[in-house]
């Protein structure tokens, strides 16, 4: 099977991170981009090593799947360790294992600790549970690969307790740019849904609550659907069985012909069979559809069951960005629903790792009131909080004249040089989370920077290694920004050090004035 370029990319990094020492790495791959394919690859470079693969997962759909992929992929077949089964004594060299079969000490304790060479979590984001790392600890020589499709850094930093590094991602917009996903469009329906009495439970809104709360709204949320994807393919994702039951009656009242699987529905196959065929074009599910389950014709999707968890989040809407022939784009009907908590998510979660482009986004999709392309959606809120910071930088630049301030702010030298990367970093695995080392704040001293404000190490790693590759390239010093930038010139982190250095030169023959014949406003560093 030959693999697309970001998966070739992914297997090789995944590999040097491995040999290089580091054992506990991640793969960010979102949902229909062929995480499966990727694994299967490495565990076939292992086993040609004379390796033995764990391949560990929570639920038996994921472990078949798990199976299937990498029989076809690689040709390889497995041991299973679930249940009744045992992998002991066989002479396979991969093995699928249910996390809750694993778990068990008197299961565990049969195996040797170095029985497994490398260990691959699927859906990795359930690793920190106690179960995983029960099994994790136990085999804690093998190298451990955690998958998942989690997409953004605030999931990150929790997974980053356990893992080492980020040995690869490859982001939803990346993938819908290069035509590997379907394109979405997100849009939000002016009907408000009060979660103000919901309590929180494990981080997330407690389910039982979230049932009661949503029940005097599903009519009008049928209306709102016949309304906006009648002739669409839909699934729907709520908090309760009796919930989803009883909206699917509501649906079949409306119109729509639906059904409704749970994980005790005797006929879950053939439901979802037929729902693939086209018997049925409305699909309610409470939470069992979120991981392992494809159906590529899905276009519109769903969420009637609020969360702040990213990673649930994007589980949900995976369940409809893959390509299917004939299908323009995927629908994704956001509602407004009334919380005091901020951090619910929405469509922008999908793609902004910025929490502050991710709430102008939101506010943008609210009061536009039609389908709205998520990443054209994002770039207009990117270009907003850009304007924003430009105008809270011209009033920071005022102070810092004032206090004649020989370094330059962090804020702005990352806006002159436009590094949103920089401007949006949140700290992910344990040494970026700690304090700059005192090398550090030296040296970003040294080199202009006003260390202060940089709370973390990995923010500062990261603005050292950006200054030294500008130096390489022969773009502008921190010291040049902030002193053309102070005498009204713009962007200047975008012209070269040798342009600056021969305006500043003019600038000081000229007893530190700025010339006559220079508008610093439309000085433009050629």
């Amino acid at each position: 099977m030959e693999l697309r370029p970001y998966q070739q990319e992914a297997r090789q990094a995944i590999l040097e991170q491995w040999d290089a020492g580091t054992k506990r790495t991640l793969l960010v791959l979102p949902t229909g981009t062929g995480k499966t394919i990727v694994f299967s690859k490495v565990i076939e470079d292992r086993v040609r090593l004379g390796e033995r693969v764990l391949v560990l997962a929570h639920r038996g759909e994921l472990l078949d799947q798990a199976a299937d992929k990498l029989q076809q992929a690689t040709g390889l077949m497995c041991a299973t360790e679930k249940a009744e089964e045992t992998c002991l004594g066989s002479w396979y060299r991969v093995v699928v294992g249910s996390v809750q079969s694993f778990q068990r000490e008197k299961r565990l304790g049969q195996f040797d600790p170095h029985y497994f060479d490398d260990i691959i979590v699927d859906e990795a984001h359930h690793c920190l549970s106690e179960g995983y790392q029960r099994v994790l600890e136990h085999f804690g020589d093998a190298n451990v690969l955690g998958v998942t499709a989690t997409p953004d850094r605030g999931d990150m930093r929790n997974l980053g307790q356990y893992f080492d590094s980020l040995a690869y991602e490859y982001t939803l917009p990346k993938a819908i740019k290069e035509g590997f996903l379907s394109p979405i469009k997100a849009l939000t329906i002016p009907l408000k849904l009060d979660l103000s009495g919901v309590g929180t439970q494990n981080g997330d809104f407690k389910v039982g609550d979230l049932g009661t709360a949503l029940d005097p709204y599903l009519y009008q949320i049928a209306d709102e659907m016949l309304k906006n994807c009648a002739d669409r393919k839909t699934v729907v994702f709520l908090p309760l069985v009796k919930t989803s039951q009883k909206f699917r009656d509501i649906l079949n009242a409306k119109g729509f012909r639906a059904a409704e699987v749970n994980g005790n529905s005797t006929d879950r196959a053939e439901i979802l069979k037929d729902f693939d065929a086209g018997k049925y074009n409305v699909l309610c599910n409470s939470m069992l559809l979120t991981e392992g389950w494809d159906c590529p014709s899905v276009d519109c999707i769903v969420v009637l069951r609020p969360t702040k968890i990213r990673s649930l989040y994007s589980q949900m809407v995976g369940r409809g960005t893959r390509l299917f022939q004939g299908k323009t784009e995927l629908i994704l009907l956001d509602f407004l629903w009334n919380t005091e908590r901020h951090e619910l998510c929405h469509p922008a979660n999908l793609i902004c790792e910025s929490a502050e482009v991710a709430k102008k986004m939101t506010e943008n999709i609210e009061l536009a009131g039609c389908p709205v392309d998520i990443q054209e959606a994002e770039q207009k809120a990117g270009e907003d909080v850009i304007a924003q910071r430009e105008e809270a930088l011209a009033k920071l630049l005022h102070e810092m004249k004032s206090r004649k301030r020989k370094l330059v702010d962090p804020l702005q030298f990352e806006m002159s040089i436009q590094a949103e990367d920089l401007a949006s970093y949140v700290p992910s695995f344990g040494w970026e989370l700690g304090p700059p080392s005192a090398k550090q704040i030296q040296t970003l001293e040294k080199l202009g920077i006003f260390p202060d404000e940089i709370d973390n190490a990995g923010k500062a790693t990261k603005l050292l290694e950006r200054i030294e590759k500008r130096k390489t390239e022969g773009l502008t010093t921190p010291k040049q920004i902030r002193l053309l930038e102070n005498k009204g010139f713009l962007h200047v982190g975008e012209w070269q050090f040798e342009t600056a250095k021969k305006l500043i030169d003019r600038i000081a023959a000229y007893g530190w004035k700025v010339p006559h014949d220079i508008n610093p406003v439309e000085y433009k560093g050629a």
